[in-house]
């Protein structure tokens, strides 16, 4: 690479592993080429069906009402974002079947849009007029179970450390426990995580957006499918980001989380579980730790795991006094972040230094200018100590 004053030329002649050389910037275009077209499809049609949703939300009173306990709207907010995001998500995914020859080998786009689309569809029921919840942990069990043994979305062996170490292959009778309870965890980690404006789509997108890094150059269609996820979560946050005019809801929040599962199955699950966890589990890291923390407490106060309540970690930082912006700008970089760190299992190592970095400095600015501001306590073990790195004396 040749430099010139405040300026980077590339070089055409440099190898392709300088960073930044011409041949390392075409490699990337061309790994991440399969995902643009359903990126901007999945966006395109997310921003046209979701205003149709409000109004159409708005004419039947399908309207999420504010609950004194635990939601933070104040006024009646139209639902079945869910389902225009599915009806983005879906139409990109089948231009992707078009555009994208590999696609069909990597994953099977009927199976995961009726799959969604089911659980889009059965979940609308939950948000108009309510599913107790055991009834709702076994319609996601027996969707989950479907996935498995119809449509072979499987976890199919375990690698417990990398190479030397110790390695258990062929899973065998435990692929359907394993991959039931991969596909439960993370739809449930969704839900439990939109109680904020924005934060659930936003967070679901940037992880959708590391799923596409960690398979550019091995599996274009799990590229294609990832990048027309994350553009109908783009696009439905144009109308949810704080002050939201239309929610997801249940349906939303649920197949979701069965999209990003099986995208992981059949993409990174197949190289291993280990890779698996890297990408999705480290991404979605805080709203797991966020869930776990929320069975566990439930569990201690005597309370059902499955009962609502407002003590979750975007809960506690509205009580700090971020905003629901900042929150959701704080869950954003966290996710990426950890994301990125994910990606360093398959060897994305370029971009990781500069992706931690600028999310780092985001990050730090934007929550140490606002508790120098607020004067509140952090909610979070050595909170003070956190206080005193961002803010400073």
């Amino acid at each position: 690479m040749r430099l010139l004053p405040l300026v980077a030329i590339p070089d055409p002649g440099a190898g392709p592993d300088d960073f930044f050389s011409w041949r390392f910037l075409e490699l990337v275009a061309g790994n991440l080429a399969p995902g643009i077209v359903p990126a901007l499809v999945a966006l395109a049609v997310g921003l046209l069906l979701t205003p149709l949703t409000i109004w159409a939300a708005r004419r039947v009173g399908f309207l999420a009402q504010p609950n004194r306990e635990r939601d933070i709207h104040k006024r009646p907010i139209p639902y079945g974002g869910g389902l225009a995001m599915f009806g983005a998500f879906a139409v990109a995914a089948l231009v992707a079947m078009r555009l994208v020859p590999d696609v069909a080998k990597d994953v099977d786009v009927p199976g995961l849009l009726l799959l969604s689309g089911v659980t889009a569809a059965l979940y609308v029921i939950d948000d108009r007029w309510g599913i107790h919840a055991l009834v709702k942990l076994a319609l996601q069990a027996a969707i989950a179970v479907a996935a498995v043994k119809v449509f072979h979305f499987e976890i199919g062996f375990l690698l417990v450390l990398p190479p030397p170490f110790p390695q258990v292959h062929e899973l065998g009778l435990f692929i359907l426990p394993i991959t039931v309870f991969w596909i439960l965890g993370m739809q449930n980690t969704v839900n439990l995580l939109d109680g904020v404006d924005g934060l659930a789509a936003g967070v679901v997108a940037v992880t959708a957006v590391v799923l596409l890094v960690a398979s550019a150059g091995r599996q274009p269609g799990i590229v294609a499918l990832s990048a027309a996820l994350a553009g109908a979560c783009v696009a439905f946050l144009f109308f949810n980001f704080n002050p939201a005019r239309i929610f997801m809801g249940d349906s939303g929040a649920y197949w979701l989380g069965m999209a990003l599962a099986l995208l992981s199955v059949a993409g990174v699950a197949k190289v291993a579980i280990a890779a698996a966890i890297a990408v999705p589990v480290l991404a979605m890291g805080i709203p797991i730790a966020d869930t776990a923390l929320s069975i566990v407490r439930r569990r201690l106060n005597g309370q059902s795991f499955t009962h609502a309540d407002a003590k979750h970690i975007h809960h506690l930082l509205l009580e700090a006094g971020l905003t629901q912006r900042q929150t959701c700008i704080l869950f954003y970089c966290a996710s990426g972040i950890l994301g990125a760190v994910g990606l360093t299992v398959f060897g994305h190592r370029k971009v990781l230094v500069v992706v931690i970095v600028l999310m780092v400095v985001v990050l730090s600015t934007a929550l140490g200018e606002r508790l120098r501001t607020s004067g509140q306590r952090l909610p979070v073990p050595f909170g003070r100590v956190v206080r005193e790195l961002l803010v400073g004396r």
